[in-house]
């Protein structure tokens, strides 16, 4: 890449991290914390949880095409403002209702779509593709240091607290948009928002794919912390350094897969991964007695989780027409933020009656029939 083109993506990928961690540092521990808030109730928990999954979904294919209209930058910076806005709102908030309007108030700065779109823009064809990886990969990036900083900062100085961080976070994001290259966005504007191409059968698959990894992944999260607090009876500090080893561990895993995979999200591999996550649900509905089988547990979902969180986005960039890129990167994320909502509904609904593991079972039939379809569109 030419040095504007580094800049730019690194800029690009920075500001998607920064956004990206301050909604995945809660994750880990934002259950526990609506816990103990008036009128918490475990359909309320899971809304709370995976409630900025629907206002993503909805909102990032209009920001998209705004941004097709006023230019990437503009959207970004309101969409920033909305996220800091929403963060500020459940850092305040007093009761779980108030936790639920900030976190669909951060939904709804959705620019993942836009962000993407300002690296196309920034990138000549023949670089895209890497730059799309990285971009993605840096994404698949925050989301592990967020496990492993989120739990420390709640530690310390409270899960209120990450709502702050989240906050300022989005402050730093606009102020990073300064060291972006002068120049750097396509200067024709299209006259009609034609979606037909972005619903391709090959990338429909991806949106389904991206869809079912984020209900999992937040419905699992939904019950994980319930899993060692209540029932393995084990103290918030030991549960956060437990999740944090199990992702340090996972890594070891996933990062070979992702070596190996040179940024293409290959079949072969992604079908390893929903394995993967499959072993590991399985694992935490029926062994989820032991801390020691729990443990092993995550380190398998996990593992294949960050693989599919880098890969599919970069396999997305390989298969989508360069004139629909906007758009098909517009269906992709909302069908990511739907599914992170889907999950938080599911974890709330099968956590009522107070046992963690009808989640997971839950969780292992939704990967069972993922793994299924891939099997069945190989024929």
């Amino acid at each position: 890449m030419l040095p504007a083109e580094r800049q730019a993506v690194g800029v690009v990928a920075l500001l998607a991290m920064l956004r990206m961690f301050g909604l995945f540092a809660l994750l880990p521990v934002l259950a526990l914390y609506a816990e103990d808030l008036p009128g918490a109730t475990p359909m309320l928990i899971g809304l709370a949880v995976g409630a900025y999954g629907l206002t993503q979904a909805g909102l990032q294919i209009p920001f998209g095409a705004l941004s097709d209209r006023i230019g990437r930058i503009p959207v970004i910076v309101g969409g920033l403002a909305i996220f800091a806005a929403g963060s500020i709102l459940a850092g305040m908030s007093e009761s779980i209702y108030g936790v639920i309007a900030g976190r669909l108030l951060q939904g709804a700065g959705a620019i993942s779509a836009t962000l993407s779109a300002l690296v196309a823009d920034a990138t000549r064809e023949r670089v895209r593709t890497l730059a799309m990886a990285f971009f993605g990969v840096g994404i698949g990036f925050a989301f592990i240091l967020a496990f492993i900083i989120g739990p420390v900062i709640a530690r310390f100085w409270g899960i209120r607290s990450l709502f702050w961080v989240a906050a300022g976070l989005a402050i730093v994001g606009m102020l990073l948009l300064k060291l972006l290259p002068q120049g750097i966005e396509r200067e024709s504007r299209p006259q009609q928002w034609n979606l037909k191409p972005a619903f391709r059968p090959e990338l429909l698959r991806l949106d389904l794919f991206v869809l079912l990894l984020h209900a999992v992944m937040t419905a699992t999260f939904v019950a994980i912390p319930f899993l060692f607090v209540a029932r393995l009876q084990m103290p918030l500090e030991d549960y956060t350094l437990v999740v944090v080893g199990a992702l340090l561990t996972s890594l070891l895993i996933a990062i070979p897969m992702i070596l190996r995979d040179k940024h293409q999200g290959r079949q072969r591999l992604i079908s390893l991964a929903v394995v993967l996550m499959l072993v590991g649900q399985v694992i935490l509905a029926f062994t989820g007695f032991s801390a020691v089988t729990v443990f092993a547990g995550l380190v398998l979902f996990l593992a294949g989780f960050c693989f599919l969180e880098a890969g599919l986005p970069a396999r997305l960039s390989v298969l989508a027409d360069e004139d629909i890129r906007g758009a098909s990167l517009g269906v992709f994320a909302s069908s990511q933020f739907f599914g992170a909502f889907v999950g938080g509904l599911i974890g709330g609904r099968f956590l009522g009656a107070g046992r963690p593991a009808d989640v997971f079972i839950v969780c292992a039939l939704l990967t069972a029939i993922w793994l299924a379809q891939i099997g069945l569109a190989r024929r």
